[in-house]
């Protein structure tokens, strides 16, 4: 295990430490009995977890009988996204903009491989929860929550919808990784918090 350094803005601090998978493994298999007495897991989440596909199922296989939950946005390798697909029980999928040029312009990737993972998601038969990160005046609006809503309805496995308001806290990061935050957005704006459209699909929502 090694201590892991990040050096910004003139300054140091440590972010972490560094392990292989079999030291991560054993720091959680030591809380694994406390979190099955509490119906509790591991979550993987990141980041992205699936930039990290290969370490992270080398760790949940040395962790036998511990409910495993992956967080992910969906936006990676789809053989890897099947690997840890199998090594868990439940999924968080994130889906922010369902419109490909609106997609691209705000995140600079294609949606499409995320929509595709969504699919092998639901034809898995895991269950998983939608997640949709609500960001004032870019995937709160009512034409992409629609459009989520027409995305999601009838997918097998998919328990609820949760929506996520907006975090603020993404612009003091930048600024201790000495980066200029320009979010191209108003964050003040209220966020239109519109679980109406769910609801009328017959989709269980809430806010998270």
């Amino acid at each position: 295990m090694q201590p892991q350094v990040i050096r910004a803005a003139g300054s140091e601090r440590l972010a972490g430490q560094i392990y292989t998978p079999a030291e991560l493994a054993a720091l959680l298999n030591a809380q694994a009995e406390i979190l099955r007495a509490n119906d509790g897991g591991i979550t993987f989440s990141g980041g992205e977890p699936l930039l990290q596909a290969e370490f992270a199922c080398e760790v949940i296989d040395l962790l036998p009988g511990v409910h495993i939950l992956l967080d992910t946005s969906g936006f990676g390798d789809q053989e890897d996204f099947r690997l840890l697909l199998d090594r868990c029980n439940l999924v968080f999928f994130d889906l922010k903009l369902i419109d490909g040029t609106a997609h691209r312009h705000h995140t600079k990737q294609d949606n499409g491989l995320i929509l595709y993972n969504l699919e092998v998601l639901s034809a898995s038969g895991k269950p998983f929860v939608v997640r949709v990160p609500l960001v004032p005046g870019v995937t709160d609006t009512n034409e992409n929550l629609t459009a989520v809503a027409r995305t999601v309805r009838g997918l097998p496995g998919l328990l609820r919808v949760e929506l996520l308001p907006y975090n603020r806290a993404a612009g003091a990061k930048y600024e201790a990784a000495g980066l200029e935050f320009k979010p191209g957005y108003d964050e003040t704006r209220p966020l239109n918090i519109n679980t109406q459209v769910f609801e009328q699909a017959g989709l269980q929502v809430r806010v998270a």
